[in-house]
């Protein structure tokens, strides 16, 4: 079973999921950005103390922005030490729907919450892909 993890990289915190059995995805706590290698440090960390074997990175598809978050996404994966195979996941739309999840269920703190149940949004939709056969 291939143990498979997301994140939604950005520029103040990287949301985090993991999927390590079946399609069951579970968001975990969020890493707080303070410098690029800081956060890269801590995602290398994370990856290795689940073993994780696939890296799925979201990244924005449309928007005025696309090139630019696209590139400083791209920049920080490359700082990873991550051995295993990297996917990209078109994450549009990921930070609004995980919001809507957890209306009534938190505030909207800065604590990171919001940004790892993106991660699960984005992981989630990478499964369904695969399981149809897209991934």
């Amino acid at each position: 079973m291939q143990k498979i993890a997301a994140i939604d990289v950005g520029l103040k915190r990287i949301g985090v999921a993991l999927c390590l059995c079946a399609h069951i995805v579970s968001p975990q706590e969020a890493i707080l950005r303070k410098n690029r290698d800081q956060a890269a440090r801590e995602v290398d960390a994370f990856l290795r103390e689940w073993n994780i074997t696939c890296l799925v990175v979201g990244l924005p598809k449309g928007g005025s922005s696309e090139e630019e978050m696209q590139r400083r996404i791209e920049h920080f994966v490359g700082l990873l030490d991550f051995k295993g195979e990297i996917r990209y996941q078109d994450e549009y739309g990921s930070s609004v729907e995980a919001k809507e999840m957890m209306q009534g269920i938190t505030r909207q703190k800065r604590d990171g919450k919001v940004d790892s149940m993106a991660a699960k949004v984005i992981l989630e939709r990478f499964l369904d892909g695969k399981r149809s056969g897209n991934g």
